[in-house]
């Protein structure tokens, strides 16, 4: 069937006749699989429509073509295919998309070859609970013994309840979140069930697990038979386990029978599931007293099922995993942070996100220390403070750091002087890229000014030179009996005829360690952002559509090409504590696309949008741009507190919003000619205005069977792309059946009219 209605979309076919010829074919649930081919020969109603009507023969030969080519294939994260001898001797291979070398046939293939095919599966989450077991043996005198943790622990669970989760294996994206807040999990069995929920196709249970968990809703059992199976999981059927403990005790299978049956369920093979379907029907009925009925509406419930299940093994495997990691959270939320950004070092955007949340709980990152820090991030025992490791430091590889800077700090103390660690440290691995990277991230701080380190930089490295070269030959032994009269002075550290600024001294660490560690670019504005910004955490969900005012520095920008080759752009706007992203869309972004660069300080006012492409609320929760304002350094440094903040965030408002500070007023992106005095008020509108994004255009058909002019108002349609969802109404009689079509379209004048024309303007409307 998917192959007949790819073909219709290539084809002119009536969305009323594609759905009839749809139904004509077998469907591959009920029974073998028939080609279409032998289907058109052996089904006499599309035999007879195939003969017959000249554009279903069309579509019928384009989906014979297509039926079983492959539209696309991907590579297993973690499959890895073992022969005794060179693999390009028993199949072919290739290289994939993504760079790892990859077979050019699918498993199953591969294992009818008689290769041997193994999931190895690496979690970097292991190295982070190891590294925090490490940090916490040393820094706590604690071993703990991950396998004698108690399942029941109160500060893990209160964790997990107040969805504190970044950083937890499984369960720290926004969704997971929201839902582990209103879960509140209180047993390992929760865990586990949200580990195997959270997933495309059994997500739509999980608001009526929480439900039943909490007592909102009953707990029903189509047969009490199934209650001893079901009762953990409030009776919604949710591991694969659970119908094999079905099988055996409902309808009376033996271990290896429900084997059989699981294999058939998960791995959705047809043939097999119907040769088992009879036993398990007739077994429920004579050994689980359910009459026929019932037996088969379970097992229709359990055809869908084999979309989403998922093995209760593998998702107790992950949840114990995400245990351990919200149990070290919660009890040493130093140890563990450090392991964890020591993990993600090398992934800035994953670092970000980790600092703030360290922020968040009350523990200080200190930026790295050349006597102080190690390779990885380490702790300080008992401060809640983190230092920054000197391995995340570019062109400060951890191989140099822990071969040549480590060792020779804990053989013979901490360093003493730039001259000293320049005299110490293999000049010829310590090079030129290294030193600069250093000093510029703080390493040396102790020691002197960044910008007067950097200015002696070239003596520094000469005494450092002389030094080592002197003890490799040995001259040191010849003027030992002199004493300090024997030894090369020390260069003087003399001051810079220049010093950086701070701007200039903050990027240098965004740009050698992905982000801000000794302060932020907006710290010295905080009274400004404070009371003409909103802030971040006033972006939710429950304020879609409202109007809010944010500002704060660009880290990222992304800009696209629409389909109506206009570009808009996705910028990353953080402040000091949190980052948003917000939709620039074409008219603004001409506008303002070339002064939307990295670090540039910003205000936007916009609204915020938590709803997706169907209009559902959800947590990716971003603000669509009406006016952007760039704000200079002058603005910022010269502003004079006033002593109010914004009112909270309120309906978007209708009419043009006006800039202060540029004298122009704008309405959603366009520019208007009028000037504006800076002091005169902002009138606004509190009437909100209507949202175009959840427009539709609705088009009445009359004749479904009208195939020239459904061609044409799919061309039209595709002349005009937006974002609005089109609906056709199809009229059968007195009948009339929507159908929402597979594009969307900008809802223009130019449209409506052309459609208007082709229908008549009583089957035209946008709503």
């Amino acid at each position: 069937r998917d192959c007949v209605v790819t073909g219709v979309q290539t084809c002119a076919l009536p969305i009323s006749d594609a759905d009839r010829l749809a139904k004509m074919v077998p469907d591959p649930i009920q029974g073998h699989h028939v080609k279409l081919k032998n289907a058109v020969k052996e089904v006499p109603e599309l035999k007879q429509e195939y003969e017959t009507n000249p554009i279903s023969k069309e579509v019928l030969d384009f989906a014979e073509n297509l039926e079983g080519t492959i539209r696309n294939h991907g590579v297993h994260a973690c499959g890895v295919v073992i022969a005794p001898d060179e693999l390009e001797k028993f199949l072919p291979l290739e290289v994939s998309a993504k760079g790892p070398i990859a077979t050019q046939f699918p498993m199953t293939q591969v294992e009818e070859l008689g290769l041997l095919k193994m999931d190895f599966l690496g979690l970097s989450n292991l190295s982070v609970i190891n590294n925090a077991l490490r940090m916490i043996r040393k820094v706590y005198n604690n071993d703990l013994d991950l396998s004698q943790l108690p399942l029941d622990d109160a500060e893990t669970y209160a964790l997990l309840q107040r969805a504190e989760t970044t950083g937890v294996f499984q369960l720290e994206s926004a969704g997971m979140k929201r839902y582990l807040r209103d879960l509140k999990a209180s047993t390992f069995e929760d865990i586990i069930a949200m580990v195997a929920l959270y997933r495309p196709g059994p997500m739509q249970f999980i608001d009526s697990f929480i439900r039943r968990k909490h007592g909102d809703e009953p707990i029903t059992y189509l047969h009490p038979g199934l209650e001893n199976s079901l009762k953990n999981t409030y009776g919604i059927l949710i591991y694969q386990e659970q119908f094999m403990q079905i099988s055996k005790e409902w309808c009376g299978f033996t271990g290896g029978q429900a084997d059989t049956l699981r294999k058939a369920v998960g791995k959705k093979k047809i043939d097999l599931m119907n040769k088992v379907k009879p036993e398990f029907i007739d077994g429920a009925v004579k050994v689980g007293g359910a009459t026929k009925e019932i037996a088969e509406k379970f097992w229709d419930q359990l055809l869908d099922f084999a979309n989403y299940c998922f093995n209760k093994s593998h998702a107790a495997c992950y949840a114990l995993i995400a245990y351990w990691t919200a149990y070290l959270k919660a009890h040493y939320p130093d140890a563990f942070m450090a392991a964890l950004m020591t993990a993600d070092m090398r992934w800035t955007d994953r670092l970000a996100i980790e600092i703030s949340e360290c922020r968040r709980m009350g523990l200080k990152v200190l930026g790295p220390d050349i006597n102080e820090s190690y390779g990885d991030f380490g702790i300080v025992g008992g401060e809640r403070t983190i230092r920054f490791g000197l391995s995340g430091i570019k062109n400060m590889g951890k191989s140099l750091v822990e071969e040549f800077v480590i060792p020779e700090r804990d053989k013979n103390g901490p360093f003493k002087s730039v001259c000293d660690f320049s005299a110490r440290v293999n000049a010829t691995k310590f090079n030129k890229k290294s030193w600069e990277s250093a000093i510029r991230t703080g390493a040396f701080d102790r020691f002197g000014d960044r910008s007067d380190l950097l200015f002696n930089l070239e003596n520094i490295q000469a005494y450092g030179a002389k030094r080592q070269k002197d003890t490799d030959s040995g001259q040191t032994d010849l003027f030992g009996a002199m004493g300090n009269a024997g030894e090369i002075p020390e260069p003087e550290i003399r001051p810079s005829p220049t010093k950086v600024s701070e701007k200039e001294r903050l990027l240098w660490e965004r740009d050698l360690m992905g982000l801000y560690i000794s302060s932020h670019p907006l710290d010295r504005y905080d009274v400004y952002f404070d009371e003409q910004t909103h802030p971040y955490d006033l972006i939710t969900a429950e304020n879609d559509g409202k109007t809010v005012t944010i500002g704060g520095i660009i880290s990222a920008s992304r800009a696209i090409m629409t389909k109506s080759n206009t570009r808009m752009a996705f910028i990353k706007l953080e402040n000091k504590v949190a980052e948003q992203e917000v939709i620039i869309f074409p008219k603004l972004y001409e506008e303002y696309g070339a002064k939307l660069e990295q670090d540039a300080i910003i205000k936007i006012t916009g609204r915020i949008n938590a709803k997706d492409k169907n209009g559902n609320i959800t947590n990716e929760v971003k603000v669509i741009a009406d006016s952007i304002e760039v704000i200079p350094d002058e603005i910022l440094t010269s502003y004079r507190s006033t002593g109010t903040k914004l009112p909270l965030p309120k309906a978007a408002p209708a009419g043009p919003r006006r800039s202060r500070a540029t004298g122009v007023s704008y309405s959603g992106g366009r520019q208007n000619n009028s000037s504006v005095a800076s002091d005169e008020p902002v009138r606004r509108v509190t009437t909100p205005p209507k949202d175009r994004r959840h427009e539709r255009l609705y088009v009445l058909i009359e004749d479904p069977t009208d195939a020239e002019k459904l061609s044409e108002i799919r061309h039209i349609c595709e002349r005009n792309p937006g974002i609005q969802e089109v609906i056709m109404v199809l009229k059968d009689g007195e009948v009339k059946r929507p159908m929402k079509l597979p594009f969307k379209v900008e809802t223009s004048p130019e449209l409506t009219e052309s459609l208007a024309n082709l229908l008549g303007a009583a089957a035209v409307k946008v709503q």
